[in-house]
């Protein structure tokens, strides 16, 4: 099955660009970390809230906590389609470099995709 890219666009035969089930699945997890809580007016409660953790202090706790979140809220909107396995983040100069490593709900492989956001 193929699924609308993201962000959208159009191919060079003018058709709507697509992706395959791997890479959509990427890019559901780049939407739910990267969008900011209350950004989705008919979802409010969508997104990671990693944005509001910029300004926190760069300690062991924080970074723990910014794994936690990151994974409950993956886990809550994409249950269905993947088993998030371990979350990881990174803070180096001025990105933010989340990892995470999944299974798909319909395989048995392994997968693992590091995000990069500037602060």
């Amino acid at each position: 099955m193929t699924h609308f890219a993201f962000p959208y666009a159009i191919a060079p035969d003018g058709s709507t660009r697509s992706a395959d089930e791997d890479r959509h699945i990427v890019h559901l997890i780049e939407q739910i970390l990267f969008t900011r809580r209350g950004e989705r007016r008919n979802r409010p409660d969508f997104g990671a809230g990693i944005h509001e953790m910029v300004f926190s202090e760069n300690a062991p706790e924080i970074a723990a906590a910014a794994r936690n979140m990151v994974q409950a809220s993956l886990q809550q909107w994409l249950s269905p389609r993947i088993e998030v396995r371990a979350v990881a983040a990174e803070a180096r100069e001025n990105l933010l470099a989340i990892t995470v490593q999944y299974r798909r709900t319909d395989e048995e492989n392994l997968r693992s995709v590091t995000l990069e956001h500037a602060l």
